[in-house]
Formats: C-alpha cells, structure tokens, sequence
C-alpha cells in the first residue's frame, strides 16, 4: 500500500441490542392500560349514580302520588326532580364525553408503543391485532379490532349516546311538565315536550363535536394510502 492511499474504513458495527427498551415500552404501555381502566371505571360509577337517582326520583313521585293524589303540589316536586335530574345527567354527559376523547388519545399512545415493538422486533408485525398507526384510520381499526363497523353503528352503541338519549328523555319531560303548569293546551304540551327534547339533544351533540370535531395532531405513524 503507497504512501498516498487511505487506509480502508473498518467495517461498521450492527447496533448493541438494547433489551430494557423493551421493558421500558411495556412500563409505559401498563400504566396507559391501568389509566384506561380507571377512566371508565370512574364513568361507569357515575352512570350508575345518576340511573340510582333518577330511579329514586320517580319512587319518591309514586309515594308522594299515593299520599297526596295527582295534584298541583305533586306537579311541582315533579318539575323539581326532572330539572335535578337533568343537571346530574349533563353533568355525566360532559364527563362521558371527555373520558371518551381521553380514550382516543390513550388509544392512539399505545398504537404509538405498538410501533416502536415493530420496529424493534419486525417479525412480531403479523401477529399484532390491534394498529400500529396513530391517525384516524389507525385508531379506528384499534377500536374496532381490525374489523368493519360503521360509524352510525359506533355511536349508536356507545356509551355517550346512551347518557345522551336519557338526558333527552328528561328534558322532554321537563319541557312538557312546564306546560302542564302552565295549563297549555294538549298539543302545546306535547309540543314543548319535544322542542325542550331536541334543543337538550343538539346542545349534546354540540358538546361532542367541540371534543371530537377538528383533526388530529402530530401524526407520527400515519397508514399507508
């Protein structure tokens, strides 16, 4: 070899396996599992709370009813108990809606972790059920474990529609209790009845959407196109 060549680069090292990330994605992935848990465990009691006292609410009315008979005082303890009823039950909305959207990004944090197991293990990739991928389409198909729903279908069974369509139920109620007391006409009460329902159901619906309506963020994994 002459004075002028270079001597040759040595060959470049495959990186040191670095067991304990794994341990540390596993740490991270168990505690957004226990936060999950906890979440829901925490809504559930709620609904729970507000079913247990909507239903002594109307126990109550029936006592009351077999006392005093179907009188303008028993109108008004009505009226009391459905607006009682209606404050606790938006409020069990609300927190429905935002344990929901904290699920959504729980969700797509463990796609995220899901990504980083591929990337240090590839060949675990096929036996993976749940995405990998952090974008709208990635945290669907977690949801729906790699299965087909529709949207309608996902909605319609969750748990925020349900709360939604009890707190309807009593706004309606409400609404056609007010105009009992104000001996409107029977048409008229029905009327009121459904006006205070939907208004009660679109404010709902609108609460949803400000947690659920703009895009995503900081996609880091998106699907393939």
């Amino acid at each position: 070899m002459s004075a002028d060549e270079e001597p040759p680069e040595p060959p470049a090292t495959p990186p040191r396996p670095r067991p304990e990330l794994a341990t540390m994605l596993a740490t991270e992935h168990w505690s957004l599992l226990g936060t999950r848990s906890m979440t829901w465990n925490e809504v559930m009691s709620r609904i729970s709370i507000l079913l247990t006292v909507m239903s002594a609410f109307l126990v109550v009315l029936a006592l009351v009813a077999q006392a005093v008979g179907f009188d303008r005082s028993l109108l008004g303890l009505a009226i009391g108990f459905a607006a009682a009823s209606l404050v606790l039950g938006s409020l069990t909305a609300m927190r429905v809606a935002m344990a929901s959207a904290e699920d959504l990004q729980l969700v797509r944090a463990m796609n995220r972790l899901r990504a980083a197991y591929v990337e240090l293990a590839p060949e675990i990739a096929p036996y993976l059920t749940a995405s990998t991928h952090d974008d709208d389409a990635g945290i669907m198909s977690t949801f729906t474990l790699g299965g087909r729903r529709s949207m309608v279908a996902l909605v319609m069974g969750g748990t925020g529609f349900f709360v939604g369509v009890i707190n309807t139920l009593v706004a309606g109620a409400l609404g056609g209790l007010v105009g009992v007391l104000a001996r409107l006409s029977p048409w008229a009460i029905g009327l009121c009845g459904v006006a205070a329902g939907v208004f009660w159901f679109l404010l709902q619906a609108a609460l949803v959407n400000r947690f659920f309506g703009g895009p995503l963020e900081d996609v880091r994994f998106p699907s393939a196109d």
